[in-house]
């Protein structure tokens, strides 16, 4: 076995530290490669069972760099432009944060409750006549469609224990949201008051001569994640606009909070258009018949189309520079190792990576330690010439 690790010498013997020929060198290769990937699959999973096991700490830590990505440039332009003092800035910013978020849900809850009745109304008479169209179909009675009702019910086991369950998951996902909406704010203040510490905290855990690559890659992954925030929330405003007025002409109820829904539901890729969509359809079904959810569903279409075809081709691939097929992976294994929370996170973190990879990989630390939102965005056009030097 020692001579498949050493080549032999003039006499035929084996040398020290040589590879045996009878080895192809492609097999060589391989097997170098092969053992450097698994241990960086092994570290990824390992780092990957962490992040979901401690997911009620680390969700709201990257909601809160998410935040803190919009935040800190506005204070840095209150501070710089307007003249605030530090301290100033970072209460306004914190203040600005709680006043939208209190506003849009306020605005939700108050549309919400003044058409409950309406709704609650609707959707009875939509439900009878659905019934009625049951009968008249398929020729069953009221007493067998009942029957048919009720033993899908008793199927699915929906009794006292459920409702305890239930009972017991909701009071621990709000103790959950609660708890989450706490380090959230926490996180995020922090991140305005000593953020720029804390990243040099971090840069010093490594090793000293590769402190000036990990700063720069960092700041040129964070310029990158401040940029996609501003961009997602434009195409958020789009989509909400753009569906908003679209329920609006077609006079739907509830126009408000399904702008709002459909805002939020952005910043989710695929899924959150997808779900805002079929609310705003189903909306429309509820209140009016099928030709006016037909309209309404073309009118999401449309949007979406925009939003796909434009938006994100022209806006936010400028921004993150991600091709959509990664997107898309992205977005499907985010959602398949840590469900919605990994769907938000998917796109920027990909986004992230692919501008802290291309920038340790081409060696801009060396004559751009501080890149800018410019050189992230067009790196080719920023990069120094470089010269081959051979020994």
């Amino acid at each position: 076995m020692l001579g498949l690790f050493r080549s032999a010498g003039r006499d035929g013997a084996p040398s020290d530290g040589a590879v045996s020929p009878d080895v192809p060198p492609g097999v060589r290769i391989a097997s170098d490669w092969s053992w450097r990937v698994l241990a960086i699959a092994g570290a990824a999973g390992v780092l990957i069972f962490l992040v979901i096991q401690l997911r009620l700490l680390v969700i709201p830590l990257f909601i809160g760099v998410l935040i803190a990505a919009l935040l800190v440039p506005y204070a840095g332009w209150l501070s710089s432009r307007l003249r605030f003092p530090r301290w100033l800035a970072i209460v306004t910013a914190m203040v600005t944060l709680l006043a939208v978020v209190s506003f849009l849900v306020w605005l939700v809850v108050s549309q919400v409750r003044a058409g409950y009745a309406s709704l609650e109304e609707r959707s009875v008479e939509r439900y009878d006549e659905f019934l009625a169209w049951v009968s008249t179909t398929f020729e069953l009675s009221p007493d067998e469609i009942s029957v048919i009702v009720d033993d899908t019910v008793a199927q699915l086991d929906l009794g006292g224990g459920w409702l305890l369950s239930g009972a017991l998951s909701v009071g621990s996902t709000l103790t959950e949201v609660l708890t989450g909406t706490v380090l959230v704010l926490f996180a995020v203040l922090f991140f305005l008051i000593d953020g720029r510490r804390i990243w040099q905290f971090v840069v010093g855990l490594f090793p000293r001569r590769a402190r000036t690559p990990v700063d720069g890659a960092g700041r040129a992954g964070w310029l990158t994640l401040t940029n996609f925030v501003k961009v997602q929330i434009f195409v958020a405003f789009v989509d909400a606009v753009g569906i908003g007025l679209g329920a609006v002409i077609l006079q739907l109820p509830l126009a408000l909070p399904i702008a709002v829904a459909v805002f939020l539901g952005a910043f989710v890729p695929i899924v959150g258009a997808v779900v805002t969509g079929a609310l705003a359809v189903f909306v429309a079904l509820v209140y009016y018949d099928i030709v006016i959810a037909l309209i309404m569903l073309g009118i999401v279409l449309l949007v979406q189309q925009l939003e796909g075809n434009v938006l994100q081709p022209l806006v936010m691939g400028t921004a993150v520079k991600v091709h959509p097929l990664a997107v898309v992976l992205a977005v499907a294994a985010g959602g398949f190792l840590a469900g919605i929370p990994g769907t938000l996170f998917a796109v920027p973190l990909v986004a992230v990576l692919n501008v802290v990879v291309r920038y340790l990989s081409r060696g801009q630390w060396r004559t751009n330690p501080r890149p800018s939102l410019a050189g992230v965005i067009s790196p080719h056009e920023h990069d120094p010439p470089t010269t081959e030097r051979r020994a």
